[in-house]
Formats: structure tokens, C-alpha cells, sequence
């Protein structure tokens, strides 16, 4: 009995180490961190869009960092939706210490829209310059940055590409908890940046969102994916599969960001788009819940297990096969571990701490996937 119950837990396992492996393999070849490129470019011209609604709290980072660029960024489009938090007073200190900021307020949110995407294609249809960077307004981007990103977009030969942050200002308990959750969705799209990864499966990031406009306005803008939390995901993953050149890069070195207050509310917003189920089919959310409660949710709940029984245990090829196969998969949760340190402006022990939070990003992400978003910001949408 105790033989079969290890076999089929080895068989779970080794499934599992199979597909981190095959996903995680890209990892190994990546390339270094983008750096901020001082000197600018006259050209080509770029546009800023940054989307708010009751950003208050955040928003001067933002504006100040995106008044340090110089060329190319020739203009930046604030789209507010109606804050009422002091967030429009702010950007308008800012207009009249910058001539490029214009502060405007998108129309009235069409029924089966979500509000950042259609603030973003208000945005988009507003630009004047052949490309358009979108910021959220939680980032805080380094000099130099806006110069490096169109840089890598061309270098590249890229049509959309966005990038990956440096987390700041985070307390010990986000630094224990959010780590775990970001692994979680590694394990679902593979090696960030892997240029052979499928299109069902790209990763993107809306919070620094490079795009042509022409291109992006030819299918069609945000429309297509009007209705997902996780626009940026769905919108590059729509893109792949009509042959636009999409990418992923790490932009550790050209901005940070400080999403939320606390752990709760990031437990709690990160649960709205952590799932991508707006991205990707109902059999392919599944096989990623399974993948990740497999490697997240068993792996060390199931070492410790194994560890403490282990005198009591008869000895097999079947539970040392078992044995290797988690030791295995949790060897890869530490290698990403140590890959990640340089997205993290502070880490400290509950940082290093944070595979022991694995199944709590188990947990979030089955919660996240069986359930709707309702509520992002300060706006209530329909359940369907």
C-alpha cells in the first residue's frame, strides 16, 4: 500500500520536474538587464501614456521620473478617469512645470470594457508619435530609461515589448509572500523572455508597455481585449498569433515600482489578473493550476513529510526515486530564487525565506481561478 501511494506521488512528481524543466530551460540564455541609455535618441518620437484613476498617493514618482526624460520623449498623456482623490490638482502642477504633459480625461466607459483598457486606448488614440509607452502610475522610471527602452524595441526588432521592474518599498511580509506568487507565474509561462516560447503562453507586463502605433492600432488597439484584467498578457498573446514581433525584457535597472500598501491588498489585487485566465483557454488554466499546486502546493509540504518519516519508511527504488524528484523540484524553486534578487531593491531574510510561502501561492492561485474579478480600483464590474 505505502509502495503504490509513493509510486503515484513519484509519478506526480516526476511529471511535474518534466514540464519545470522543459518550460524553464529558455532561463539559461537570457540576456543581462537593460541599462538606462543617458545620452538619448533625437529620434524617433515617443509618446507617454499613463492611465489613473485615484492615484494620488503614487503619482508624483511617476511624474517626476517621466519629466527626467529627455530625447525621444517628445510627449505625455496623462488619461484620467475621473479621480477624486486630488490625483487631477497633482498633474496639473505638473503641466505647468512641462509643457509635454497633457492632462486629459477619457470618455465615458463603454459597457463590457475594463477601465485601464479603455484609459489606454483613449491614450493610444490621442498620440502623436510613432511610439507609445505605457507607465503605470505606481512607477517610477530612472533616468535615462525611456532612451533604453525604445533602444531594446529596435535592437530587437520588436513591434511590442515591455519589462519587467525592480520591487521597492516592500515590508517583510510582502517580501515572504510575493516572491512566491511571481514564481508562480514562471512556472506557467516558462523563462521570461524566452524567444521560443509559444504565443499562448508570452508574458508581459503593462506596467512599462512599449508599442508601435501604427501596429497596434492595425489589430484593432485594446478592443480585442477589452474585457480581461490582464490586458497586457492578453493583448500581447492576441498579437503573437497574427505575427507581430512581440518581446519580454528586464528592465530591472530602468524603473521601479511600489504596487501596493500592504500584503493584504496585494494578496487581494494580485488575485485579480495572478490567474491569467483572460489570457489563456479553460484546459490550459486548468493544466497550469495543477502544475503549479504540484510544484508549489505538494513539493514542500511533501519533502518535510518525507523527512520526518523517513526512519519509518522501508527503503525502495520507489521512494528514493520520490526523494529525488522533489529534492529536484525544489532545487529549481531556489535556483529561480537566487535568479530573481536583482528585481528586488530589498530582500532580507524574509525574502529568502519565501519558497516556504509556495503553498500559500498555491492557494491564491486556485482561489484566484475559480473565481471572477469584480472590483479593481474604485469600479464594480459584472460578474459575467
Amino acid at each position: 500500500m505505502i509502495d503504490a501511494v509513493l509510486g503515484g506521488l513519484a509519478l506526480v512528481q516526476g511529471g511535474t520536474l518534466a514540464v519545470l524543466t522543459a518550460r524553464l530551460a529558455g532561463g539559461r540564455t537570457r540576456r543581462p538587464p537593460e541599462m538606462p541609455r543617458l545620452e538619448g535618441l533625437a529620434e524617433p518620437r515617443l509618446t507617454i501614456v499613463i492611465a489613473c484613476l485615484n492615484e494620488a498617493q503614487r503619482i508624483g514618482p511617476c511624474l517626476r521620473g517621466v519629466q527626467a526624460q529627455g530625447a525621444p520623449v517628445r510627449e505625455i498623456l496623462v488619461i484620467d478617469s475621473g479621480s477624486t482623490d486630488g490625483t487631477r490638482e497633482l498633474v496639473e502642477a505638473a503641466v505647468r512645470q512641462d509643457p509635454r504633459i497633457r492632462l486629459l480625461t477619457d470618455p465615458p466607459l463603454p459597457s463590457g470594457w475594463i477601465g485601464k483598457a479603455w484609459a489606454l486606448q483613449y491614450g493610444l488614440t490621442q498620440a502623436s508619435h510613432p511610439w507609445v509607452l505605457g507607465l503605470d502610475a505606481d512607477t517610477e522610471v530612472e533616468p535615462g530609461a525611456a532612451a533604453a527602452i525604445l533602444h531594446a524595441a529596435q535592437r530587437e526588432r520588436f513591434d511590442v515589448v515591455s519589462f519587467s521592474p525592480r520591487f521597492d518599498g516592500q515590508g517583510a511580509a510582502e517580501r515572504f509572500v510575493q516572491p512566491a506568487l511571481l514564481i508562480s507565474l514562471l512556472y506557467r509561462t516558462g523563462a521570461a523572455g524566452d524567444p521560443r516560447v509559444r504565443p499562448d503562453r508570452i508574458l508581459a507586463n503593462g506596467q512599462c508597455f512599449l508599442a508601435r502605433r501604427e501596429v497596434l492600432l492595425h489589430h484593432g488597439g485594446y478592443e480585442p481585449v477589452r474585457e480581461s484584467f490582464a490586458e497586457d498578457v492578453s493583448l500581447v498573446r492576441h498579437l503573437a498569433t497574427r505575427g507581430v514581433a512581440v518581446g519580454f525584457l528586464d528592465g530591472s535597472r530602468l524603473y521601479r515600482v511600489r504596487s501596493y500598501a500592504n500584503v493584504g491588498q496585494m494578496w487581494r489585487e494580485w488575485g485579480r489578473s495572478i490567474d491569467l485566465k483572460d489570457a489563456a483557454s479553460r484546459a490550459q488554466q486548468w493544466r497550469d493550476v495543477l502544475v503549479v499546486v504540484c510544484a508549489q502546493g505538494l513539493a514542500l509540504p511533501l519533502a518535510i513529510t518525507l523527512w520526518a518519516c523517513w526512519p519509518v519508511l522501508p527503503a525502495s527504488p520507489v521512494r528514493d526515486l520520490l526523494t529525488g524528484f522533489t529534492a529536484a523540484i525544489l532545487g529549481i524553486r531556489v535556483l529561480l530564487q537566487v535568479a530573481l534578487r536583482g528585481s528586488y531593491q530589498r530582500k532580507g531574510l524574509s525574502w529568502w525565506l519565501s519558497p516556504l510561502a509556495d503553498p500559500l501561492a498555491a492557494v491564491r492561485m486556485v482561489l484566484s481561478s475559480v473565481r471572477r474579478p469584480r472590483r479593481w480600483r474604485t469600479r464594480t464590474y459584472d460578474a459575467t
